[in-house]
């Protein structure tokens, strides 16, 4: 039952986004991992689309913020206004009082508004005007950004990233996927629930029952720690990236139709989990995700 309703959700969301199958999975084990999800990568090859499939796909609610460089925090995250005939402030929800929550191009927006999803995406809550608002659950953030070579755009900062399980690139389909897209267009037709809040917690439940032995603790802990070692990075990963991964694992492990993880759910995760969450030194030889790739694929 559970392997079939995670295969449901894949194979209704690739309905919509053809030819997408690897970013797909990505976006399902981030879900199913209580995570984040980064989307990295030129505008119109179908980003906002899988953010929209998955959420319809899952019967939760969604919205789409666009992120711009004079978007407020306010704008995010809602603001109270005086109602004189209650003579007191209301508050109204931002558009972050959902399920799904895409932020689109999220780099274009300055640091004090995307610091703005801070405390949401790690405690799923809010703090406004001295009172903590609890988010809708599940809740999950897929934001896309652009190049950082685009114009317009600001860095996002590093407490930002690690907060973001994955970061990932889709890139563009190939032509026989870009046919069934135009075919498609001909005749839309919207996406049905395949899931609900029962079979999506039941999910979460099988997730935490996947079996994670010490010697796959050892090897993330090697992972992480080679992070920290290395001459070529000069921040390693968080803790909290470790815990991310191990996390990612499992909900790799259960998609896989596993109930425990292997070596090769880590070294399949390792580049979207961490290459993010590092900074190179100045001379470093390589870019993050090889140097990830690297580090994962050395032997103890």
């Amino acid at each position: 039952m559970i392997h079939d309703d995670i295969q449901a959700l894949r194979d209704n969301i690739a309905t919509v986004l053809k030819g997408q199958r690897e970013a797909v999975e990505m976006a399902v084990i981030c879900f199913l991992a209580s995570g984040h999800l980064l989307i990295e990568d030129v505008p119109g090859v179908g980003k906002t689309t899988l953010a929209a499939a998955f959420a319809q796909s899952l019967g939760l609610s969604y919205r789409r913020l666009q992120f711009t460089s004079d978007i407020l925090p306010s704008d995010i995250l809602g603001v109270s206004i005086f109602d004189p005939k209650a003579s007191e402030f209301v508050f109204h929800e931002g558009p972050i009082f959902t399920n799904i929550l895409l932020a689109d191009e999220i780099n274009r927006a300055e640091p004090r508004a995307q610091s703005a999803l801070l405390e949401a995406m790690f405690e799923r809550q809010v703090s406004l005007d001295g009172v903590t608002r609890e988010l809708p659950a599940p809740f999950m953030v897929i934001a896309t950004q652009n190049p950082v070579d685009f114009s317009g755009t600001f860095p996002l900062p590093d407490s930002q990233l690690d907060r973001f399980l994955f970061r990932i690139s889709m890139g563009y389909p190939d032509e026989a996927s870009e046919r069934e897209i135009l075919r498609a267009a001909l005749r839309p037709a919207p996406l049905q629930p395949v899931l609900d809040i029962a079979k999506i917690r039941a999910l979460y439940d099988a997730v935490e029952a996947v079996h994670a032995s010490d010697d796959i603790l050892d090897d993330v802990l090697r992972l992480i720690h080679r992070t920290r070692a290395s001459a070529q990075i000069v921040q390693g990963a968080s803790t909290r990236a470790m815990r991310d991964l191990l996390q990612a694992a499992k909900a790799r492990a259960l998609v896989h139709k596993r109930d425990f993880v292997l070596p090769d759910d880590i070294r399949a995760l390792a580049v979207p989990a961490l290459a993010h969450r590092i900074r190179l030194a100045s001379n470093a030889s390589v870019d993050e995700r090889s140097l990830i790739e690297d580090l994962a694929s050395a032997k103890s």
